[in-house]
């Protein structure tokens, strides 16, 4: 992950400090890109810190499944509806705010995913049949951006858009991400967008290719200046091994529990705090 590491001393280098809808402010640059080549054997789990894995695979099982409950997410991850999640300061602050209650969300990334614009459009499905059936196309994409439905969400994503491409019977993603918290929100993401595309090669019987993170909107927050500083006196340990149970369909994928999910030999240095923006 020292692609990771590179992004955040390019940020402190070169960003510029700008003011943000969260009122924290930022240093920002706008636009970068890393690549992360996809093996069983080198997963790109970041090691400087921890990485909530239990979070990621819960979060993802989630999305895929179409929910939009953050109850549903905490029983998803923790076996408990009424833990608390990555998703509950949104619900407590935009949720209410929008008039929701009982943890809803609004139609966030899962509904935009299995039920595009409430109009039964499910991406997930089509972008496997496409990648069976079609993995010359230029045209696999899952877009949670989805403008008319913006004001109803109680985040609009942040993960806006991913492409996905066969090469030489090799699965590629590139991932979209219009707004890049760096410090807590980006390994999080690159995590769940590698595993994402470990599932969908495992059900479409394709080789691993590469995972590769577009920002737009690339931030660290100024009250993450001194955890930043802190990871990046950190040299990275060896990437973990990932084990996932055997699948070959979508609905056998949605029978699979986050404690299937592991990651061997994970060996990260102790969890850096800092606040989350909301």
């Amino acid at each position: 992950m020292k692609q990771y590491l590179e992004a955040l001393q390019y940020i402190l280098d070169n960003g510029e400090d700008v003011s943000d809808r969260t009122g924290v402010g930022t240093r920002t640059v706008f636009g970068y890109q890393m690549r992360f080549p996809l093996t069983y054997s080198n997963f790109p789990a970041v090691t400087t810190k921890k990485l909530a894995w239990k979070s990621v695979v819960g979060e993802l099982l989630w999305f895929l499944e179409g929910s939009t409950s953050e109850p549903r997410l905490a029983e998803i991850t923790h076996g408990d509806k009424t833990k608390n999640t990555i998703w509950t300061a949104n619900f407590n602050e935009q949720g209410v705010a929008l008039g929701y209650t009982d943890g809803e969300l609004g139609p966030v990334y899962g509904s935009q995913w299995r039920n595009f614009n409430g109009d039964g459009v499910d991406q997930i499905a089509s972008v496997i049949e496409q990648l069976k059936n079609n993995p010359d196309s230029r045209r696999i994409i899952v877009s949670a951006w989805n403008p008319s439905k913006l004001d109803k969400m109680a985040l609009p994503p942040c993960h806006a858009f991913a492409q996905f491409k066969v090469i030489n019977g090799k699965l590629s993603c590139q991932l979209y991400q219009r707004s890049a918290d760096m410090f807590l929100g980006v390994p999080f993401n690159i995590a769940s967008y590698s595993l994402l595309t470990h599932m969908l090669a495992q059900i479409c019987d394709l080789e691993l290719g590469e995972f590769i993170w577009t920002g737009g909107d690339c931030h660290i927050y100024n009250n993450h200046m001194d955890q930043v500083k802190e990871q990046l006196e950190r040299s990275p340990r060896n990437s973990p091994i990932l084990e996932m149970p055997e699948f070959t369909t979508l609905d056998e994928l949605l029978n699979t529990k986050t404690e299937d999910y592991n990651l061997v030999r994970y060996d990260p240095m102790p969890s850096i705090k800092a606040p989350m923006a909301v």
